[in-house]
């Protein structure tokens, strides 16, 4: 049986649910859409870094990320931000894909795995 520990809520669903070492973040989504996909992406790995730091981790402890985009025409100002976040020593395994429709104005949503 595992050990689920619920760390972080929103009204709608558990923004970081803990289960046996390991963190996993729902999506994650800019809050100011007016932005392009570079201010985008820096909003969200900001908010990442937050929720991380909320359930005790962070960004080095990552292993795993899904990026969600709508315009893969706009990933190398996805990249950049991305990149510029990261240690290239702890880079997680990784998997960027196009989708037609994310929340209203989001161009960008990312899930990820880390551990605790």
């Amino acid at each position: 049986m595992s050990d689920i520990k619920r760390r972080i809520q929103t009204p709608i669903m558990h923004r970081v649910v803990e289960a046996n070492g390991f963190l996993f973040l729902g999506g994650v989504v800019a809050e100011d859409r007016t932005q392009d996909m570079a201010g985008q992406t820096h909003q969200i790995l900001e908010k990442i870094d937050g929720y991380l730091a909320e359930a005790g981790s962070d960004k080095s402890k990552i292993v795993a990320a899904t990026l969600y985009a709508t315009d893969l025409g706009q990933k190398d100002a996805m990249n950049d931000v991305w990149t510029a976040w990261l240690d290239p020593a702890t880079l997680p395994a990784r998997a960027t894909l196009g989708v037609s429709d994310l929340a209203p104005g989001a161009l960008l949503e990312v899930v990820v795995t880390a551990l605790k």
